[in-house]
């Protein structure tokens, strides 16, 4: 059950209808306690003092520093970064040519070039050691190192793949490994060891090589699976040695929905209602093959982990009383995150999916779902091929039962007999998807040690944007937005959760994918006008520095307040489009804190200044008027 005590709530249908208001239950104080109780979290979290209008975030943490050992990172993607679409090499991705196309992207920008981290691997690492991570998440582009995404066992044809309209890049199929690809990769891991940051690295970042693509349909075809599986197992032997935690696909819910269902990210294909289903199974099944492959080959040698990241939001239901709105945010949670994670952690797709999906197939007349099914050798095979969860969280939507009418062309979303909305008070942020609500953060991590038999958790993405015209680098919402979810972790390690590290995105501005770059995650600013990119940082750099050198909250006032005293960068034009950054200076609200902080200083030392300072001047007045009355008798004698 899920708690909400609110009064009335203009919420706002997250779908784009007009604007809805709907009255939300208003329990008093003893049902919202009965109702938390019955959770079955402890009693002392729900306080007999409730506010009137009050959610779980009210509930602070006892817990401010965390165990030795947790992990503190940030982490970025190949194709959202790197650049050098086309140089040394590498072969084609989907995201290369989908960008090329004309009305993809925001304003038909591409990551060409991106943020040119092929060319600054130095510099960023710079960075990483400047923030004082302990790990460092990024991925490998497929077709960095394996232009064609396919490891050729023969060695009498040539392949040529089209990367221009006016060219094509050759590639013999006995040269089908990258090894200027393979080196960049060597040479980023090295780096990160070297100073003593571990590199957590994902296999897939939705960087499909687009060969695959064009000759299989990708992730539609069931042959993906051997052909990411020997990709993944060439990873394994170049960078296994040194490379302990594996990610093998991150958030590959986006990869199916918006990739083969709504068409927004590449490759673009609209196949409602089956071409989602299709792309995920297929996912899934390569997975299981991966993990299986290196536990079968490598795990005894390298001795090191592979998992899985799930993007999810949490779902919570506009009326906690109502049993189809309970039923609704539980459908929202299960067709998200469970899609992949039920599988995987209980060998088969949530109940609720196949009866919704089956029940909706039956209705337009077709003799088997549009949902695939896992044979029974295939449930065993997949189940249990996670060694850790990756869990990426940005926000929350509140949930109700929305029926949707017959379709003869039915689609994911309409299978879910559901509809999203959002609450106008939570804190909007550069992105229209996402709102600051970190109370849903402890509730789906806690949904997820419920379901899933509390599997070992590695946060891998959580983080908030700003528009791209914010130029101003005092990114305080940024600095709130981490504050109230990493508290959230907080408050879930206290429930039992067993997270072991968490991944701030992200470290760069950087291409946001069909957004390109009107949106910006990162704790560094680029100037992507200027062709050198340079890095700016951003105020959230020094938050996040002293949350990870404390390793939590070392001070009660940082979970309420943010108790420092933060310089921000100013940008400004030097002309020719160009940026020019300025000496820091204070953030606005920084001075008050600063403020504050002196005021308590004082405070905390007055004692110190009455019991010893004021006696020991007072002794020295003494001393001095002694003296001084001494050598005035002297010279008058």
């Amino acid at each position: 059950m899920c708690i909400i005590n609110h009064k009335a709530h203009e919420l706002v249908d997250f779908q784009g209808s007009p604007p809805l208001c709907l009255k939300m239950v208003h329990s008093d104080k003893q049902e919202v306690k009965q109702a938390y109780q019955e959770t079955g979290m402890d009693d002392q979290r729900a306080p007999d003092d409730i506010p009137s209008v009050v959610s779980k975030h009210f509930f602070t943490s006892e817990i401010r520093v965390l165990l030795l050992g947790f992990l503190w990172g940030v982490g970025s993607s190949a194709y959202q970064t790197e650049g050098a679409w086309d140089k040394d090499g590498k072969g084609p991705s989907i995201w290369d040519a989908f960008t090329h196309k004309k009305g993809k992207t925001f304003r038909n920008e591409t990551g060409d070039s991106a943020c040119d981290s092929y060319y600054k691997v130095k510099d960023d690492i710079q960075l990483l050691k400047e923030l004082k991570v302990n790990h460092y998440l990024f991925s490998i582009s497929w077709p960095r190192i394996m232009p064609t995404g396919i490891k050729s066992k023969h060695n009498n044809f040539t392949i040529f793949l089209p990367v221009l309209v006016t060219s094509c890049l050759c590639i013999s199929s006995a040269e089908q490994l990258n090894e200027k690809g393979i080196q960049f990769y060597n040479d980023i891991i090295n780096s990160l060891l070297e100073n003593n940051i571990i590199p957590i690295v994902s296999l897939y970042h939705w960087d499909l090589p687009q060969v695959l693509q064009d000759k299989y349909g990708g992730w539609q075809n069931i042959s993906m699976v051997n052909y990411f599986n020997d990709y993944a197992n060439l990873c394994f032997e170049k960078f296994g040695d040194r490379v302990k935690h594996w990610i093998t696909f991150s958030n590959p819910w986006a990869v199916a929905e918006k990739g083969y269902e709504t068409g927004e990210h590449a490759p673009g294909l609209k196949l409602g209602g089956c071409g989602a289903y299709k792309a995920a199974h297929h996912i899934i099944k390569t997975h299981a093959k991966v993990w299986h492959s290196y536990n079968n080959t490598w795990r005894s040698e390298q001795q090191g982990m592979v998992g899985i990241s799930l993007t999810s939001g949490w779902g919570e239901p506009v009326d906690p009383h109502s049993q189809t709105d309970r039923d609704a945010a539980e459908r929202y949670i299960q067709f998200h995150l469970g899609w992949f994670a039920n599988p995987i952690y209980r060998g088969d797709y949530p109940e609720v999916m196949k009866n919704y999906v089956g029940r909706k197939s039956a209705q337009q007349g077709l003799g088997t779902s549009r949902l695939p099914t896992f044979s029974v050798q295939e449930k065993t095979y997949i189940k249990g091929t996670s060694d850790f969860l990756g869990i990426g969280h940005f926000t929350t939507r509140y949930v109700l039962q929305k029926s949707f009418p017959f379709l003869q062309v039915s689609s994911y979303h309409t299978d879910r007999d559901l509809a999203e909305l959002v609450d106008p008070k939570w804190p909007a942020t550069g992105s229209k998807w996402l709102y600051s609500v970190p109370w849903g953060f402890r509730r789906l991590l806690n949904f997820i040690k419920t379901q899933y038999g509390n599997p070992l958790i590695y946060v891998t993405e959580n983080g908030v944007s700003e528009k791209a015209q914010h130029t101003q680098l005092c990114d305080e919402w940024r600095m709130e937005y981490l504050k109230g979810y990493i508290n959230e972790i907080l408050k879930a390690l206290k429930d039992g959760v067993n997270i072991k590290g968490y991944t701030a995105w992200s470290l760069l501005d950087k291409f946001e994918w069909n957004k390109g770059f009107s949106e910006r995650f990162g704790f560094y600013h680029i100037d992507f006008e200027n062709k050198n990119k340079p890095r700016y940082p951003k105020a959230s750099v020094e938050y996040y520095k002293k949350i990870i050198s404390a390793n939590g909250f070392p001070n009660p006032r940082q979970v309420t307040s943010i108790a420092n005293f933060f310089l921000c960068g100013k940008l400004v034009s030097e002309g020719h489009g160009h940026l020019l950054y300025r000496t820091p200076t204070p953030c606005y609200s920084s001075y008050v804190l600063l403020i504050s902080q002196i005021l308590d200083s004082l405070i905390t030392h007055m004692e110190m200044v009455t019991e010893i300072v004021l006696p020991t001047v007072f002794m020295l007045c003494i001393l001095i008027s002694i003296v001084l009355l001494i050598f005035y008798l002297r010279n008058h004698s």
